[in-house]
This record gives C-alpha cells, sequence and structure tokens, in this order.
C-alpha cells in the first residue's frame, strides 16, 4: 500500500507535467493546484502505513526535489505561478515538520488535508469563479468565494476528524475553520502552506 501511493503519486505527477506542457488551455495556477491536492491527500495517508521517522525524510526528499525542480524550471505543473510564493517549499518543510509535532495520524491527516484539500479547492474555485467578487488584502487578491470555499471544506475536514476520533469539543471544532479562513486570507506570499496546517496541528493537539 505504501509503495502504491507512492507509484500513483509520481505517476500522476507524470501527467500533470504532461498536460502543463502541451495543453496550453488549462489555467497554470489551476494545473498546479491539482498537483497540490493530490500530493496533499497522498501525504495525508503515510502515518497510517509509515512511522514518523519515514515520513520526515520524505518531506526532506520532497524539500530537495521542489527546491532543484524551482531552480532549474523543471516541473511546470508545479512552479507555473505568475505571482511570488514559497508555497512549494514551505509545502514540503510542513511535511517534515508535522511529522515530528503531530503525534497523531488523524491530528497529522486534518493538518495535510487543510494544505492540500482546502487551499487548493479555494483557489481552483475562487480561480474560476471569483473574478467579480475579488478583494485585496496585503498586495494579493484574494475572492469571497474562494474564501468561502476553504471554509466549507474547513468544516468538512473537522466533522469527519470528529468522527473518527469521536471528539466531542465542538467549540474547537467549531473553532478551527475560522481561525484557519482567518489565517489562510493574512498569510499570503505562500506562507499560509506552513502557517494553516501548524495552526489545525497545534490546536488539535493542546488544546
Amino acid at each position: 500500500m505504501a509503495l502504491l501511493t507512492v507509484v500513483v503519486a509520481f505517476i500522476f505527477l507524470a501527467v500533470a507535467e504532461y498536460v502543463a506542457r502541451t495543453q496550453r488551455k488549462f489555467h497554470s495556477e489551476t494545473m498546479r493546484k491539482t498537483v497540490h491536492i493530490v500530493a496533499g491527500c497522498v501525504v495525508a495517508t503515510w502515518p497510517f502505513y509509515f512511522p514518523w521517522w519515514m515520513i520526515g525524510l520524505l518531506g526532506l526528499a520532497a524539500l530537495v526535489v521542489i527546491a532543484i525542480s524551482l531552480q532549474y524550471k523543471t516541473f511546470h505543473s508545479i512552479y507555473g505561478v505568475n505571482r511570488r510564493s514559497i508555497g512549494e517549499i514551505l509545502f514540503a518543510v510542513t511535511i517534515g515538520l508535522l511529522a515530528f509535532l503531530a503525534g497523531n495520524r488523524w491530528i497529522f491527516a486534518a493538518a495535510m488535508l487543510h494544505l492540500g484539500l482546502a487551499d487548493g479547492l479555494a483557489a481552483i474555485i475562487g480561480v474560476k469563479y471569483g473574478k467579480r467578487n475579488r478583494y485585496k488584502l496585503l498586495g494579493y487578491y484574494k475572492s469571497w468565494v474562494g474564501t468561502a470555499t476553504f471554509f466549507a471544506v474547513s468544516a468538512i475536514i473537522m466533522i469527519a476528524y470528529a468522527a473518527v476520533t469521536h471528539s466531542h469539543d465542538f467549540t474547537l471544532l467549531a473553532s478551527v475553520p475560522l481561525l484557519t479562513t482567518l489565517v489562510e486570507n493574512f498569510a499570503v506570499a505562500g506562507t499560509d502552506n506552513l502557517l494553516v496546517p501548524l495552526m489545525v496541528a497545534g490546536m488539535l493537539k493542546f488544546f
């Protein structure tokens, strides 16, 4: 199962790279965030069959691969963005940090799903439907539909987390979508890739 997820991830990256290079009709941000979603969902499953130390090493390996890709423009599907962002680097850094800080596979999964699924879907829907409802924050454009998508997906993730962990702290579970949506808005230049999942992990672990 562990090997299968890694193989599937590499196959998907190869397909995404082919599409990014040959099909110009696809918006670069949409393609980049699609890779972001798949990667986040795959990594979210890692604690269920990898030990924590191995996840940390895989995060380090991802950091090296992404750094090389950004330096030499190897993968169009992950660096095709027209604004200044360190999001891809922080994505890999976050994997390593969560491996050492989460301490619980469900907390790790919830944090990574915020990073991959909530953030990715918010960006894709924002690009497609957010042109007429944009607002500017700290020099970056956001959209109300994208923000609403992030909040909704975060709420769904927390409902699922409560179901599998039998958590009854509804104040905490309700506050996570609110606070992470706020942080996602103010954490610009890709820093939300670090701050949002660490906030999720910290809140679920310590509160």
